[in-house]
């Protein structure tokens, strides 16, 4: 952030602003918006895609802007871009194509159509910023190989805990203390939320009840700590993770086992603790002079010392990843090689042969992270590739589900992607789900 100001007011000074594609105008979208046309020199929101391109429109309006225009094919939105005129279509793969948008930004939550704009976006050599765990925690490591061979980042951002969490890390590192857990501050868990329970509290917060419900039942804090976990190597201590109470992040230290943290580190949870909603992680250092500055520092006696941030400000950092990765190639959270950790689907309910699931946030399933060498040899069914697959035997409620118990919906570039990267990174024989 410090260099990142001086940086985007350089551009601005230049003329030369960071030009954006937005791919998606739901809550987060809109915000994003306008965040960057009210409050971020030197980066231009060039344009918006969405389904229902109307909502594109009011996007540009809720922040501001005028003269929005319509376009339809790839010279229309150059145009738009060279004349500053904000533009709006229900084609993503404009933005991904248009000469003069430095970034993709992909902000649907949705794994199917996430992974064809950021395959699009890497094809044309933009860089492709996602507030998608769901993507990021299904098929985040082989993007990142995709991003790799085409020279440009790939990354998950600032604002989202992930992101939040990876700085942190990244600061706990440079005062020399080994990071030993990551960990995210939630209010409540309850695997069985649904949309209807969390109806109200949604329509209060301008949520959609699914998104709300992901929040709830733990399918997004699971993602979340996915991706933690592929950009660190950190594993989960067991399925689903600890997710002990916690009143004081700072009792932290004291709630998950030493030997799992110093064997290679956690990601994890708690729940309740204050301040909130925030994220933090355990550092440990064992230098006897330092852990006595530690001390008077108010960290207490270590060697584990807890580091938090009391707020995760969603969509008034995602700037902030836009622009490192444009200015200066930094991703803010991207895998470090292949899958560490998965989100695994679970029955919510007792689940009957025939029936297709409705993914995340709904009344079906929730997601577990595991690690990935036991989704590997349970051959466990992801839940970023859940939605849409037919059961083909009786599932009871909270048994985890396998690829073996579904068939998928033909043709989706996810599970091509999923057997993509099982192959690339040598896991077991790659399972596919099977087309009825």
């Amino acid at each position: 952030m410090i260099l990142i100001d001086n940086a985007l007011a350089r551009r601005q000074r230049e003329g030369n602003p960071v030009r954006v594609g937005m791919v998606g105008a739901g809550a987060m979208g809109r915000g994003i918006a306008l965040q960057i046309l009210t409050a971020v020199p030197g980066m231009e929101l060039a344009a918006i895609a969405n389904r229902h391109v109307e909502a594109a429109r009011q996007a540009y309006l809720q922040a501001g802007a005028r003269n929005v225009t319509t376009v339809a094919d790839v010279d229309a939105l150059e145009r738009a871009v060279m004349s500053g005129r904000p533009a709006i279509t229900d084609d993503p793969t404009l933005l991904c194509e248009a000469a003069g948008i430095d970034a993709v930004l992909e902000v649907t939550g949705d794994v199917e159509f996430g992974a064809h704009v950021v395959l699009a976006a890497l094809a044309n050599r933009r860089h492709a910023i996602t507030m998608n765990a769901e993507l990021n925690g299904t098929l985040g490591p082989i993007l990142k190989v995709r991003a790799d061979a085409a020279g440009v980042i790939f990354t998950d951002s600032d604002g989202d805990q992930p992101g939040v969490i990876m700085n942190l890390i990244r600061f706990v590192r440079g005062i020399g203390c080994r990071p030993v857990l990551a960990g995210n501050i939630k209010g409540l868990h309850d695997r069985y939320r649904t949309p209807t329970t969390q109806e109200g509290f949604a329509r209060a917060h301008h949520l959609t009840p699914n998104m709300a419900t992901s929040f709830a039942d733990g399918t997004k804090v699971s993602f979340e700590m996915a991706l933690v976990a592929n950009a660190t190597g950190f594993k989960v201590g067991r399925r689903g993770m600890y997710g002990p109470d916690c009143r004081q992040v700072a009792d932290a230290a004291s709630l998950f086992p030493m030997d799992q943290l110093m064997d290679g580190g956690l990601v994890d949870y708690v729940v309740g603790a204050q301040p909130g909603p925030g994220v933090f992680v355990l550092g440990h250092h064992d230098h006897p002079v330092q852990q006595h500055y530690l001390k008077l520092y108010k960290l207490g006696d270590g060697p584990l010392y807890t580091f938090y941030t009391p707020y995760h400000l969603c969509h008034f950092e995602v700037p902030f990843t836009i622009a490192r990765a444009v200015i200066f190639g930094d991703a803010t959270i991207a895998p470090l090689a292949g899958p560490v950790v998965h989100v695994v689907a679970a029955a919510k309910r007792d689940l009957r042969a025939g029936e297709v699931l409705d993914g995340i946030g709904f009344y079906m399933t929730y997601g577990l992270a595991e690690n990935a060498d036991v989704q590997d040899v349970e051959n466990l069914l992801p839940m970023g590739l859940a939605a849409g697959c037919r059961l083909v035997r009786d599932i009871p409620k909270d048994q985890v589900l396998t690829f073996d118990d579904v068939d998928a919906p033909p043709g989706r570039l996810c599970d091509r992607l999923w057997a993509e990267q099982q192959v690339h990174f040598s896991r077991r024989g790659a399972p596919a789900l099977v087309a009825p």
